[in-house]
């Protein structure tokens, strides 16, 4: 369990050390699948659900509040690293709110929403599982929670199909990066687990195909909370 909880806390180290580098690579989109498809693809998926109040964990920069809200949605982004919401706030558009996910499981923030999104923001294990047991005390009666996340059969690669810790690598970004955080690695089923078991019942599953690949950029659920 230590070394576990040891991981999620890596997670929050390597951010904070790589929050600098991380909003030059969104300002200038060099993500390419972000830039192709997996943006747009969770805008979309959000928008289409037709909520009116939305939280972003794990905001970062806050790029996806700001596209929300400037579709007419009202939105609060939230995140542990100080300098992401501090350039968040900056930029304006969207409201931000400085959070951990802990603090938000344990029900820092009082209010409820349409719709939560977290946009390939959960890679930890216990943490992500503490958000899940929190939605029925974030959603409003019939909302939604959506996530995007690396699709579990790509991200997988020669490794076996079982949940567990990997390593991680900012191969592809700029040298600036430093640290890669360990990820949890969750099988399709264990998702669905996670969402069934939380009252919520997944009503769409979405696969954004990277155009040049033709293979899934990413994985999108959609779940919706039960009464």
């Amino acid at each position: 369990m230590t070394i576990h909880l040891d991981n999620d806390r890596k997670i929050i180290d390597s951010w904070f050390k790589n929050a600098a580098p991380w909003i030059v690579a969104i300002q200038e989109q060099q993500i390419e699948s972000r830039k192709l498809i997996t943006d747009r693809s969770i805008v979309d998926a959000v928008v289409s659900l037709g909520g009116q109040t939305v939280l972003d964990l794990g905001c970062g920069e806050g790029w996806l509040t700001r596209a929300l809200a400037a579709r007419g949605l009202n939105v609060l982004g939230t995140d542990i690293i100080p300098s992401l919401i501090d350039r968040a706030r900056t930029i304006g558009l969207g409201n931000f709110e400085l959070a951990a996910y802990a603090d938000i499981a344990a029900g820092k923030l009082a209010e409820k929403f349409d719709i939560v999104v977290a946009n390939f923001s959960l890679i930890g294990e216990e943490s992500v599982s503490g958000l899940f047991q929190s939605m029925p005390s974030l959603l409003n009666d019939g909302g939604a929670f959506i996530i995007q996340t690396l699709h579990p059969t790509i991200s997988c690669g020669d490794l076996p199909y079982v949940d567990g810790w990997r390593a991680s690598s900012w191969d592809g970004f700029s040298k600036e990066f430093t640290d890669p955080a360990p990820w949890y690695f969750r099988t399709l089923e264990s998702w669905i687990e996670l969402y069934t078991t939380n009252r919520l019942s997944i009503v769409e599953i979405r696969e954004p195909i990277h155009p040049q690949t033709g293979k899934p950029a990413a994985m999108i659920l959609v779940g919706v909370l039960r009464d």
